[in-house]
């Protein structure tokens, strides 16, 4: 059992610091790829749940994050990328995201986040301060089309739904964490 935890906090460590999974290259590699993540996860929500792409349309705007998180007992760290997309403009703002917390928790996993934002002033404040604060309860065991998934998220905040599907990993976790969501000022 302490090999798997050491081998678990090894490769989370790594991953969280060597950028999460960032994309490399270019700058316009960089957003293609980016653009695919975001179509490729819309899609995967659209099969779970098809009143989501109802939702999303209707919505003011909307931002698709891939996430990894880890955790180790009393400690949870991750870190993304994304792209927020206002329904009225068309205009993406491409963002990171970094995230922190405590609970009990132990695993590492990567996930997708869809945020649907109600209104122009919570789009508009997420992309310029970008804060979440929430609680967090989740179990998963998943590696490819294998495994299954249960998570609840806190209160988002005011004005925006979220929605999160686990890509890969095993974790089982109850944390209270804190995520900022900021402008990628490389690719905006």
């Amino acid at each position: 059992m302490k090999k798997v935890i050491t081998v678990i906090l090894i490769t989370g460590f790594i991953l969280v610091f060597a950028g999460c999974g960032s994309p490399k290259g270019t700058v316009s590699e960089r957003k293609s790829s980016i653009i695919s993540m975001e179509q490729e996860a819309l899609s995967k929500f659209y099969q779970e749940d098809a009143g989501i792409k109802e939702r999303v349309e209707k919505a003011e705007g909307y931002g698709v994050f891939s996430n990894i998180n880890i955790n180790l007992i009393f400690a949870s760290a991750g870190g993304g990328y994304g792209v927020v997309t206002d329904n009225d403009t068309r205009e993406k703002t491409y963002m990171k995201m970094g995230m922190g917390g405590f609970g009990l928790g132990l695993g590492a996993k990567d996930f997708r986040l869809l945020l649907i934002f109600h209104d122009d002033e919570t789009l508009n404040s997420f992309i310029e301060k970008g804060w979440e604060f929430g609680g967090h309860a989740d179990a998963a065991a998943k590696s490819g089309d294998k495994g299954g998934e249960g998570s609840a998220h806190g209160a988002v905040g005011k004005g925006i739904s979220a929605y999160s599907l686990t890509e890969t990993g095993l974790a089982l976790q109850a944390t209270v964490t804190g995520t900022k969501y900021w402008k990628d000022g490389e690719l905006n």
